[in-house]
């Protein structure tokens, strides 16, 4: 074939399907006679007769046969990119999947699940480990969503702020500086709590120390907030969390939150997704919903420790 005919695929697939010239006709909206144009040029271009008389239907020849199999994945695919796409959450069986921290995970999980539950029972929601590699996972296409932390250098992926992480001081009731918030000097010589991702401890934390000439002791490292939390409540480490992060739990009173007795920038919290996904309604359904959860938690996400 010198010059690939595109509605002749689509043509020779919809006789394929129907075994029919008439309803192949029909389910295209052309006259019977344009299909029977098509078939001859299909025969001219191909070098063979491709279909014969059977009955009163027709019948592939072998080649048309093996022709069809090879080029009917690659019809589907023009197809499915060329048609509108819907998404119907309440029948969507799809997965979808979002990048972030189990400090995220903390926040938005909750509230998606309830969400998912009332609208679209059959989605699957699943969480992937966010380390500062969003980029990488959106441009290959490994997860539809990054919700977290992320500095977006790449033109094909979009970013919408969502929040300011606002950092707390967070420690138990029963620790000595629980009663009043900690001077500079009484926070920087406590034993610290840290979550990092990487195991390293460099952090903002300790850059606003520097420029007060002073410095603090990691005395241990995690990689998890869930796990940080779990430590701040029984042991008499100090950590520097995100306030959303431990919302509940300052909530219940079984962790005291104090005011940073130093300048800690907020991190910006975004939603990115890749612009190949701008149009697909299923991740801009999903999109929405993150959005709207972000804004009925407006009052604790904007709280200032």
């Amino acid at each position: 074939m010198a010059k690939l005919d595109i509605n002749l695929l689509v043509i020779f697939d919809a006789i394929m399907a129907e075994q029919s010239v008439t309803a192949a006709a029909d389910r295209l909206a052309l006259t019977q006679p344009s299909v029977s144009k098509a078939i001859s040029r299909m025969r001219y271009a191909w070098k063979d007769p491709l279909f014969v008389r059977d009955g009163r239907g027709i019948k592939p020849t072998p080649r048309a046969e093996v022709l069809w199999q090879e080029v009917r994945p690659a019809i589907q695919t023009l197809v499915h990119a060329t048609t509108e796409q819907r998404f119907e959450p309440a029948s969507s069986e799809r997965t979808f999947r979002i990048a972030l921290t189990d400090g995220m995970t903390r926040i938005l999980w909750l509230p998606l699940r309830q969400r998912i539950e009332q609208q679209a029972p059959k989605v699957n929601l699943h969480a992937m480990p966010f380390r500062g590699n969003g980029e990488s996972l959106l441009v290959d296409a490994e997860v539809d969503l990054v919700v977290d932390y992320y500095e977006n250098q790449n033109r094909k992926i979009v970013r919408q702020h969502l929040f300011d992480n606002r950092f707390s001081c967070l420690m138990r009731p029963e620790h000595p500086l629980a009663q009043t918030a900690p001077s500079l000097e009484a926070f920087a010589s406590a034993d610290h709590l840290m979550v990092s991702l990487t195991g390293n401890t460099g952090s903002v934390v300790c850059s606003a120390l520097a420029k007060h000439q002073l410095q603090r002791r990691i005395a241990m490292t995690v990689n998890s907030f869930a796990a940080a939390i779990d430590l701040i409540k029984q042991t008499d480490l100090l950590c520097v969390l995100p306030y959303p992060v431990a919302h509940h739990d300052i909530a219940a009173g079984t962790l005291i939150s104090q005011p940073l007795p130093l300048d800690v920038p907020p991190a910006p919290i975004s939603l990115a997704y890749h612009i190949r996904s701008e149009a697909d309604p299923g991740v801009r359904w999903l999109r929405q919903q993150v959005l709207e959860i972000i804004e009925a938690m407006r009052p604790i996400l904007d709280h200032v420790p």
